[in-house]
């Protein structure tokens, strides 16, 4: 089954989702694309090819997609979900839903009872996550009790931190701040490699979230996405053991502690003679991922994407559960919001339960 989907705005979020239909035409296809200008349009329709519109209302006049994505700056989001929603028509939006909490509150007020809106947080969809997801949720180190995210920043690092525990929209106490020093960024999304080594002042945000006695360490220096001189780390801890990255060590019984790994399969390394492609995970001879677009060479970010685009298709079209409704974004950034309230005044913030909460 193909899933089609338009989208509103042509900029460096929208080519993503472009790049991957293009990748992956039995199993997605952009039906169009709305863009704020007709010179824009003329240059998506060259560049892309694919048509490009004024309106919501053109582009589904053109033929109805599964769904519409939302792919618009922050302050231009609220609207655009509204927008698609008023014309019944699922939307799947970009992160987060709105800036603040006044935009989330009044976006639930709108169109949270709707039914229609999802939100493209993939990070939970990434290969590694997922294997690392399985083998939490299965109990090999018992019940989750605290999870350390070193890697992405914000709404995405939170969304983690609520899967790894398996927390809801349980209220939460953050205490954050924020450090500077110095540190070389050679490698930028908008400039690339730079040729510049010149360390310069970067800042490092800790943040601990307490969800009733649930913890997550939030850790995250600017750029941590491209800078090749950060690497990433993920701990989860539990009652019989901790994950931390690909290794697990568990209790199997009172006085035998053993070690496990969580093996990639990539063909076209080394002497692979293989096309370079994810092929699954697997942890003490148990598959616990497995690409859903074995063959077609795409990076881990490009398969999450990819797969909340085809669970968005299926969910459209009634044949597969939310993928990531709303609601759990709007918790997302909740909390997100209030790690950088806590950071700005220097004390503890506590997050209060909002009607998005079930």
């Amino acid at each position: 089954m193909v899933t089609s989907f338009g989208a509103i705005g042509s900029g460096r979020r929208t080519a993503f989702f472009q790049r991957l239909a293009k990748a992956l035409p039995d199993r997605l296809r952009l039906t169009g694309v709305v863009t704020r200008t007709a010179e824009r349009g003329r240059q998506v329709e060259a560049e892309w090819g694919v048509p490009a519109f004024r309106s919501v209302a053109d582009l589904l006049s053109h033929g109805r997609p599964d769904f519409v994505v939302a792919s618009v700056p922050w302050a231009a989001m609220p609207d655009a979900i509204r927008e698609v929603v008023g014309h019944r028509v699922p939307v799947l939006a970009e992160t987060p839903p709105a800036p603040d909490l006044d935009g989330l509150r009044a976006l639930w007020s709108d169109v949270g009872g709707s039914g229609l809106v999802q939100v493209a947080e993939q990070y939970r969809l990434m290969p590694t996550h997922a294997a690392r997801a399985v083998v939490v949720h299965d109990g090999v180190i018992g019940e989750p009790t605290s999870v350390q995210i070193c890697s992405t920043h914000l709404y995405h690092a939170v969304s983690l931190i609520r899967g790894y525990l398996g927390v809801g929209f349980e209220a939460a106490e953050v205490n954050a701040r924020r450090f500077t020093a110095p540190l070389a960024d050679p490698l930028t999304a908008h400039d690339g490699w730079t040729g510049d080594d010149t360390p310069r002042a970067l800042a490092t945000t800790i943040a601990t979230i307490d969800f009733d006695g649930r913890m997550g360490l939030y850790d995250f220096t600017d750029n941590q996405w491209w800078n090749p001189l950060r690497m990433r780390r993920v701990v989860v801890r539990g009652s019989r053991g901790e994950l931390v990255d690909d290794r697990v060590v568990r209790l199997v019984d009172p006085t035998t502690p053993v070690e496990s790994v969580l093996i990639r399969r990539q063909t076209g390394v080394d002497l692979s003679l293989e096309l370079l492609d994810l092929k699954h995970i697997s942890f003490d001879g148990r598959v616990v991922y497995r690409n859903p677009f074995v063959g077609s060479g795409l990076s881990d970010d490009d398969i999450a994407v990819a797969e909340i685009l085809k669970r968005t298709g299926a969910w459209a079209r009634g044949e597969g559960p939310p993928p990531y409704p709303l609601a759990e974004a709007c918790q997302d950034h909740l909390v997100s919001l209030a790690i950088n309230e806590s950071v700005r005044t220097g004390r503890p913030v506590a997050t209060t339960k909002e009607d998005w909460a079930r």
